[in-house]
């Protein structure tokens, strides 16, 4: 059984997309194991409801050695790591280690509004206030670039004039929820392929 980690930041939606992908059986792999950066999030709450196994990595608690304490819980444990609306950057030997084993999904069509300091609300924003006419979101591979690894899937949100941060937000976390379980379900089945920094899909 192919397993998965899902490190979350908040209230975990992308996270429940995984899990109904799951029960409904359009998924076939396993949420070995749920990593939080903090205490009190609902994303761990999700994980208890299923009893799936949680952790919390604090980065008050671990500083710098937060993604050596990741990869400590997931080494040898799971097939994939994936980031589902979470905040902090990972570094060092987990991205080694689990080299095109880790995915991310960011709430823009990458290369736009991503990179440093580019997450949640402050995306939106940022989208809203350029006055382009679509956004999206992404789910891409990471590595030592931020929201800069091989790009996996895209879908495209229109923006609207009257749009607040918080409505596009919405728009675009729907297309959130089909598009990271249909990635990892094209990683299960061995379906992508990177080739000079780009994927392949079969």
């Amino acid at each position: 059984m192919f397993k998965i980690a899902v490190l979350a930041s908040g209230g975990g939606t992308n996270l429940q997309s995984i899990i109904d992908s799951i029960d409904n059986e359009n998924l076939n792999c396993k949420i070995e194991m749920v990593i939080g950066s903090k205490e009190g999030i609902y994303a761990l709450e999700r994980a208890k409801l299923k009893g799936i196994k949680s952790y919390v990595v604090n980065k008050k608690d671990y500083g710098d050695k937060t993604s050596d304490r990741i990869l400590e819980l997931t080494k040898g444990k799971v097939d994939l790591i994936v980031l589902a609306g979470y905040l902090s950057i990972l570094q060092g030997n987990i991205l080694r280690e689990f080299k095109d084993r880790i995915i991310n999904i960011h709430p823009s069509l990458i290369p736009s509004f991503c990179g440093p300091k580019m997450y949640g609300l402050k995306v939106h924003e940022a989208v809203i206030s350029s006055g382009v006419k679509y956004t999206g979101c992404t789910v891409h591979f990471v590595n030592e670039e931020v929201d800069g690894g091989a790009i996996i899937l895209q879908e495209v949100v229109p923006v609207y004039f009257e749009d607040t941060k918080e409505e596009l937000q919405k728009r675009v976390l729907e297309k959130e929820h089909i598009l990271l379980p249909k990635a990892i379900d094209l990683i299960t089945r061995n379906k992508i392929e990177i080739i000079n920094g780009k994927t392949r899909i079969e």
